[in-house]
């Protein structure tokens, strides 16, 4: 999918390589998307990737004293879940981070991927839209900032140029006198693309409204700010009719579209409807009812999510060797470097636990711990392997004892074909070294990047329970 990929120690490397590579070039962070892009071949004439994943000091969350937040271009979802000053004074976009795919995905996708893939119905932007992000974007030329309204020019299109890198996210955290939330509509509880998603921050003055923010996502070509009913709400008491009134006007603005997933007139019906549920939480103070107090992330006794910065650079392209621990062993690879962290497994490590089922990160079959955290080996570029640690349900036994969880699932029955399995297993192992005692919601979240097709769950989660137990105990069984 590739010919050359780089794992960069720093961001004035990366810029530099941009400048050389020009259009060829793609920075990767996440890459959820870029690896689904590039198999499709819905990116044309890109063969060469630079890996910022290693780069220290680009994953920061912070508060500056001017009370912008700021998000380097690593910050992944899960990052934003996981952060105090997210969900206390962002809490928009916490909501919305949550809201991305499943635990896995927001493992690696970040919130500058999501806003740089450009698509209406991604999660992050809509948020961000509401609370007035701006961008920065660095070149060798130098640095220049861009309102997100000013971001987007078309589906998938921006304003940033092939030598341009994402390098920081900022926006005015909420005030005491502000609340804002999010809201997603989809076919499914996870994993699911926003049919709408509607982002409200209000200001208030008492019970009276004194400024209004509310965008509009996946209605429309780019994501809309509904600015009729933004400028009917300042100077109102928040009610009833209030609400009615704002979420009608939300329609006018919305633009919406048909296409395969949704008609206009059911996108036009669902802003109202959402946006006057944003609104109602608001007014009840019920926006963050069902907001986990404990998100389940994956990162098992990891603190950050992060990964180890490289202590120096390293060129992929067919004939430097790919240097990696998996299960405990070193591997040398001298082939695969053009292929995904899965069949790098797979083909080259000999490693076939680690299942292929869909190979775009719904079914999570392909689960493994990169670095220490759950990921979906399928959307991972293999030379990202370099210099990392890898584990695979291989090496979840230990010293010939299964895993209590893979001696719950026998227990349980919890396995049917089995194609599944090792991914479930792998969530729960991660599940419990992050949290030893967990809820059945808990347990649910933790399962819900992966599929079965056999079962109901319903023995998948008693065999989590029976880990748990026997985990407690400190038996098996």
């Amino acid at each position: 999918m590739w010919n050359e990929y780089f794992n960069v120690a720093s961001v004035d490397e990366a810029i530099a390589l941009l400048a050389e590579r020009g259009e060829r070039a793609r920075i990767v962070a996440g890459a959820t998307d870029l690896i689904l892009e590039l198999e499709r071949g819905v990116r044309q004439g890109v063969d060469c990737l630079i890996d910022i994943t290693r780069v220290p000091g680009i994953d920061r969350v912070v508060l500056d004293e001017q009370g912008f937040i700021h998000l380097g271009p690593l910050v992944t979802h899960n990052q934003c879940v996981a952060s105090k000053l997210i969900t206390e004074q962002a809490y928009p976009l916490a909501r919305a981070a949550l809201e991305v795919g499943a635990p896995q995905i927001r493992n690696r996708g970040t919130v500058a991927g999501n806003l740089i893939t450009a698509s209406p119905a991604n999660d992050t932007i809509t948020p961000l839209m509401a609370m007035d992000a701006r961008l920065t974007l660095r070149s060798r030329a130098g640095e220049r900032v861009v309102p997100l309204r000013e971001f987007y020019t078309g589906v998938r299109k921006t304003v940033m140029q092939p030598d341009e890198m994402l390098v920081d996210i900022s926006f005015p955290a909420l005030k005491p006198n502000q609340r804002g939330t999010f809201i997603k509509l989809g076919l499914r509880r996870a994993q699911a693309i926003s049919l709408v998603n509607v982002a409200v921050v209000l200001t208030m003055d008492g019970a009276r409204v004194e400024q209004a923010a509310i965008a509009l996502g996946a209605v429309a070509p780019t994501i809309v700010r509904a600015e009729a009913a933004e400028q009917y709400l300042p100077g109102l008491v928040l009610d009833e009719a209030t609400i009615a009134r704002a979420a009608r006007l939300a329609v006018d603005s919305a633009r919406s579209i048909d296409d395969v997933r949704a008609t206009a007139a059911y996108r036009n019906e669902m802003v109202r409807v959402c946006t006057a549920r944003a609104l109602r939480a608001l007014l009840t103070g019920k926006e963050r009812a069902d907001f986990p107090a404990r998100p389940v992330l994956l990162w098992g006794k990891a603190s950050s999510g992060g990964a180890p910065s490289l202590s120096k650079s390293a060129q992929h392209d067919g004939r430097a060797p790919i240097v990696t621990t998996i299960n405990g062993r070193q591997y040398t690879f001298t082939s695969g470097n053009e292929k995904t962290l899965l069949r790098l497994i797979r083909e080259e490590a000999g490693l076939t636990g680690t299942k292929e089922g869909c190979a775009e990160g719904e079914c999570g079959a392909c689960e493994v711990f990169l670095d220490g955290v759950a990921v979906m080996s399928c959307l991972v570029p293999a030379p990202r392997a370099h210099g990392a640690t890898i584990t695979t349900i291989e090496g979840l036994a230990q010293d010939d004892h299964l895993h209590p969880v893979q001696q719950a699932f026998i227990q349980a029955g919890a396995v049917q074909c089995g194609y599944c399995t090792p991914g479930f297993i792998m969530s729960a192992a991660k599940l419990l070294e992050e949290n030893p005692q967990p809820t059945v919601s808990e347990i649910q979240q933790s399962i819900s990047g992966n599929l079965c097709r056999c079962t109901g769950y319903y023995t998948i989660i008693e065999a989590i329970e029976r880990a748990a137990q026997a985990s407690r105990s400190g038996g098996a069984g």
